[in-house]
């Protein structure tokens, strides 16, 4: 639990970026669940049960494995053990890459060019965005910076900071497991175990960074006030128990509706104020809520025994 594990993955994260594919953690967690998705039996209740085998094995693996790297990089010497430790935190959590590609998103929009901005948003959500308009284009980017503040930034860090690099590990193969196969449809039931185990690990975390977004809201001169009011007030709103409070947040903070037609509305200011430049705004506000994160878990490793515990 060293502090320069969380900087040095931090300093990674915004001077390098991503692993490539080959190595990276999060696409061998992909194959594990398309192999597990591709066997799923046809009954229903056997899928669920497919599907709870599936996130109990990819917990085992996810944390055990990054254990076991840590635990003979420790028998090497100190200094290898703090570099694996940073380069397997890496992977769990991409704040430049969030950002970067929310800035695709704005810049194509600047140009005009409505078809690239669908193409460069269809990368951040979950929705068809083919036939978005621009203001949906802008509304959809913005709610996924938002969203993935939480998915992949804060709630990493904290599992990391109770459970050690295993733990963040464990957190992204489980957010992993719901963003691929947790939603409903043809995954009603395969992936409901991931659906569920996601919706309880981000539940504490959710409402952490519903709070630091407003101190982010303030620190990057934003509507503060207005971001905490509308995280009470809308939070509810959304399917997901913990989605709504950040999106709200960053609504009011960004003075920006945002809506998914039929399912939910967040913030009542005008969809005129869905300009491009929100969006650099929503990439600062995710970046000052990061920082924070950051600063928050360095402060508290410096006062708490969670470094020696065993699996860290």
């Amino acid at each position: 639990m060293n502090p320069l594990v969380i900087l040095g993955a931090v300093a990674f994260d915004l001077l390098v970026g991503e692993p490539p594919a080959t190595w990276h953690p999060v696409v061998w967690m992909g194959h594990l669940i398309g192999a597990f998705e591709r066997r799923q039996p046809a009954d229903p209740k056997a899928k669920q049960s497919w599907g709870l085998k599936l996130v109990v094995t990819g917990l085992v693996l996810s944390f055990g494995l990054t254990w076991g790297v840590l635990h003979l990089l420790g028998q090497v010497s100190p200094v290898a053990k703090l570099i694996g430790a940073i380069l397997l935190l890496k992977p769990t959590f991409a704040v430049g890459q969030l950002g970067r590609q929310a800035m695709l998103v704005k810049r194509a929009l600047d140009r005009g060019e409505i078809g690239v901005a669908r193409g460069e948003a269809q990368m951040l959500v979950s929705r068809r965005t083919a036939e978005l308009t621009p203001r949906q284009v802008m509304g959809a980017t913005i709610e996924s910076v938002a969203e993935n503040t939480l998915d992949s930034i804060v709630a990493p860090l904290f599992w990391y900071f109770f459970l050690g690099v295993p733990g963040a590990m464990a957190y992204r193969f489980v957010n992993t497991a719901d963003a691929m196969i947790g939603y409903h449809g043809q995954y009603e039931y395969l992936g409901k175990p991931a659906a569920r185990l996601d919706d309880t690990l981000n539940w504490i975390p959710a409402r952490l960074t519903a709070l630091l977004l407003v101190a982010g809201s303030w620190l990057a001169g934003l509507r503060a006030t207005r971001a905490w009011e509308l995280a009470q007030r809308d939070h509810a709103l959304t399917e997901s128990p913990n989605a709504g409070w950040t999106m709200a947040a960053a609504a009011g903070a960004l003075s920006v509706p945002l809506d998914k037609s039929g399912h939910y509305h967040l913030g009542d200011d005008s969809p005129r104020n869905l300009i491009p430049r929100k969006i650099s705004d929503a990439v600062v506000l995710m970046s000052a809520t990061s920082a924070l994160a950051v600063l928050l878990i360095v402060l508290l490793q410096a006062v708490t025994p969670l470094g020696r515990l065993p699996w860290v």
